[in-house]
């Protein structure tokens, strides 16, 4: 296995991040680009060995760094964050290789967004506090300890953006870390660690390791010495994550799939509903959050599904490197296979294809932005994450029947409403089951803010505060007053 490879001219280590060195395993795996089907090359396949190697070295580095101040630990996330703009092409054309989303959108958006996610939780650090409180004359001063060796288990979709939500406020909490990449898009997680070392993070603090979750992953998310395990990804494995955690009794933050409500009432600016609904195939429908059941208002379902379809039909597929491109590949060819396996399952029991409905023509994994009608509740198009570029449409008689629909599924990670009456969306909000709640708006997420979802979606929240909770275990220390010898 060579220990580099070259993504269109960036160079990519492809082996683990270990304790500050960069370490080779036996076996390997083919990370394919979903562009065109290519092989990226051989990436370090991890097993049990290397597992008990990056806990081993987050033990022996999370004294030193939990014992790091404040202040010290914030600088060096700023000097990561430093390190990520100054690669921002890099990573961004990198990214794009490895995971198919649009390159445009890792340029502008989301790579300066990794950046960020550095700053914020750096910064956040230094305000974090609690106001001291007194019970019957004691002192109560609440303080968050870090925790212990994390491990960090990333999704595919949004890569880096993802697992630095993670890393970010777990780092500045005090704990040293195990990321693992998803296995398909494993690339930018190994850049960085070369970014995270060359700011100067202590070795062992932050610890990369590629493989299989049935292999590496399994081996990460028992281990005796792992404090926190934060996973995203879909409810299948995070109940398998669940039930390894268990013996050790390691507290999980998991953020879950979603099924989420897009309503339109007829109040509506139906050219903002029709953005936001269309917005929702963005990244080839691959987004946890994206509003994939779109319920309309019944008298004005006719004049938003013609607007609808007129928008959504421009849309450009294509490579994600072509700065037109509107809407890329998917993941991979068994993400694909999934993806048609709903989508026609659904035609045959009934739904029919307002727009896409098919494969396209491309290279790659490619499928077409898809719109169906004629769907039933209980469905399963309408019941499952099928996470591509497929919407279903219904509509409801009135916010009864609305609300009733938003809710009845397993899931509860995000809802978007679009109304022109206020009241309207503070009753349909009160009622909502959902993480995050969008108003005449979508995608909007502030860092300060909990994240997470209800139900299936998830457990926990992270985000602000939130997110140092999670990280960290809370203490109160109470004192008595007027000395050390009184009792109370």
């Amino acid at each position: 296995m060579a220990d580099k490879i070259v993504v269109a001219g960036v160079s990519v280590d492809t082996r683990h991040w270990i304790g500050g060195k960069r370490l080779a395993s036996a076996a390997t795996f083919t990370d394919n680009s979903p562009i065109d089907g290519r092989a990226l090359g051989e990436i370090a396949r991890g097993g049990p060995d290397e597992a008990d190697a990056a806990v081993a070295a987050a033990k022996g580095a999370f004294p030193g760094w939990a014992a790091t101040s404040r202040t010290e630990r914030a600088r060096l996330l700023h000097a990561i964050a430093d390190g990520v703009e100054k690669w921002i092409e890099e990573l961004a054309i990198v990214e794009t290789n490895d995971n198919g989303a649009l390159l445009r959108s890792h340029r502008r958006g989301v790579m300066p967004r990794v950046a960020h996610n550095f700053r914020f939780f750096a910064d956040w650090l230094l305000t974090l506090d609690h106001e001291d409180f007194e019970t019957r004359g004691h002192n109560n001063h609440v303080s968050w300890d870090p925790a212990g060796p994390s491990v960090l288990i990333t999704p595919w979709n949004a890569p880096l953006m993802l697992a630095t939500w993670k890393v970010a406020p777990a780092l500045a909490a005090g704990n040293a870390v195990i990321l693992k990449p998803a296995e398909w898009s494993p690339l930018t997680a190994s850049l960085l660690a070369d970014i995270a070392a060359e700011a100067g993070l202590p070795a062992g603090v932050l610890n990369v390791v590629q493989g299989y979750g049935s292999e590496i992953g399994d081996a990460l998310t028992s281990h005796p010495d792992v404090r926190r395990i934060s996973f995203t990804g879909s409810v299948p494995t995070a109940k398998h994550i669940a039930a390894s955690a268990a013996a050790n009794l390691t507290p999980l933050s998991l953020e879950l799939g979603g099924k989420s409500p897009l309503l339109v009432f007829a109040d509506a600016d139906l050219e903002l509903a029709v953005d936001l609904a269309v917005e929702q195939y963005d990244n080839a429908g691959q987004v946890c959050l994206a509003a994939t059941r779109i319920l309309v208002e019944e008298s004005v379902i006719e004049e938003f599904t013609q607007r609808f379809v007129d928008k959504a039909t421009r849309l450009t597929q294509g490579d994600p490197r072509d700065e037109a491109t509107d809407l890329g590949p998917n993941i991979h060819p068994r993400q694909l296979e999934k993806i048609d396996g709903f989508v026609q399952r659904a035609l045959a029991a009934g739904a029919r294809a307002v727009i896409g409905g098919h494969r396209t023509d491309e290279d790659g994994q490619y499928y077409a932005p898809t719109l169906l009608t004629d769907v039933a509740q209980d469905s399963e198009i309408v019941q499952e994450e099928v996470f591509g570029p497929v919407l279903t449409l219904q509509t409801f008689a009135d916010e009864d029947e609305a609300v009733r629909l938003a809710n009845d599924t397993r899931f509860g990670l995000a809802a978007t409403l679009v109304t022109g009456d206020p009241e309207c969306a503070e009753r349909v909000t009160a009622q909502l089951v959902a993480g995050t709640v969008w108003v005449n708006c979508f995608f909007v997420r502030d860092l300060q803010a909990p994240f997470g979802g209800s139900r299936l979606s998830g457990v926990g929240r992270e985000g602000g505060t939130w997110s140092f909770d999670f990280y960290c275990d809370l203490k109160n220390t109470v004192t008595a007053p007027n000395g050390w010898n009184n009792h109370g």
